[in-house]
């Protein structure tokens, strides 16, 4: 039994005030969704049903998610829908993504998937293609549209065809601390994780420090202090220097329950100890997420 399941404990008081947000509304929101449904398009935002929709949407902004909106995986603290096999792949995805970007005037554009263990290649040529489309395009300013992947746990041999896109981040989540892991799915884990971003950062260390590298912890599963700063030091080793920290809110009944509401003081605690590691970029707070002000978090 895990520390975010813990029997008997006092019921969570309800969500904090610092939890609570608004609807989606306004020009800028409802733009945004008929790009995405014009589009055939999936985001993170509907399907993680993402805390932070009413605020990005609000401000024509959006993560889009490729590779189809069903997970091969089962991680239980996620809502996405997920099955053994995923959706067939959109040969004209890539074409309709960069159509929404350049509609949407983005500068800064953000790119996730679900895991597609049902491909040969786990799906990287595909979001490669996706991030090349992207990169393509002319920002509002006339240069090129910085582009940010949030990928699955490539290998050797899957990643080199996604940082050979010209991607400006590569972000991979390590999620919880090690002795949580088992919350994801049992293919996934803590070492594999540090793998993907080690291999990123070798990338970058061989191609002018780009792209940077990323990763996000969600807090409040039952993880300790010290099993959070050194899941900070292990991010370190493998190269990350972008770390997003963020409160775990339950979506649904369906996933694990919420173990502890952070307030908003420990994650500025939080946030001095990277600093203090030496992550060029925090972002910590109780609703941030890995594509949160990431725009923001690139520029340092």
């Amino acid at each position: 039994m895990s520390g975010a399941e813990t029997s008997g404990a006092a019921p969570l008081p309800r969500k904090p005030a610092w939890l609570r947000v608004g609807i989606p509304s306004g020009a800028g929101a409802r733009e945004v969704a008929g790009l995405v449904a014009q589009g055939g398009l999936a985001t993170v935002c509907e399907s993680a049903r993402c805390p932070n929709k009413a605020e990005c949407w609000g401000a024509r902004t959006a993560t889009f998610m490729v590779l189809g909106g069903t997970c091969t995986r089962f991680c239980r603290f996620c809502a996405v829908d997920h099955r053994a096999e995923g959706q067939p792949l959109k040969g004209d995805e890539p074409r309709a993504l960069a159509e929404a970007v350049s509609r949407l005037g983005l500068a800064y554009a953000v790119v996730t998937s679900v895991d597609r263990d049902d491909l040969p290649d786990r799906g990287a040529a595909h979001f490669a293609a996706c991030a090349r489309a992207l990169k393509e395009l002319k920002s509002p300013s006339g240069g090129q549209v910085r582009v940010e992947l949030l990928v699955p746990d490539y290998r050797e041999g899957e990643i080199e065809v996604v940082l050979a896109s010209g991607c400006d981040v590569l972000a991979h989540n390590l999620e919880t601390v090690d002795r949580l892991q088992g919350l994801r799915d049992r293919r996934a884990s803590y070492g594999a994780s540090l793998r993907t971003l080690g291999l990123a950062s070798a990338y970058a260390a061989s191609h002018g420090g780009r792209p940077l590298v990323k990763s996000s912890l969600m807090l409040g599963l039952g993880e300790e202090r010290d099993e959070v700063l050194r899941a900070m030091d292990d991010l370190r080793a493998a190269g990350s220097s972008i770390l997003v920290l963020g409160q775990y809110l339950r979506p649904t009944k369906a996933q694990v329950e919420v173990a502890r509401y952070l307030d908003p003081a420990e994650f500025a605690g939080y946030a001095e100890e990277a600093r203090a590691r030496g992550f060029s970029a925090v972002v910590s707070s109780p609703l941030a997420r890995t594509s949160y002000h990431a725009r923001e978090a690139f520029r340092g």
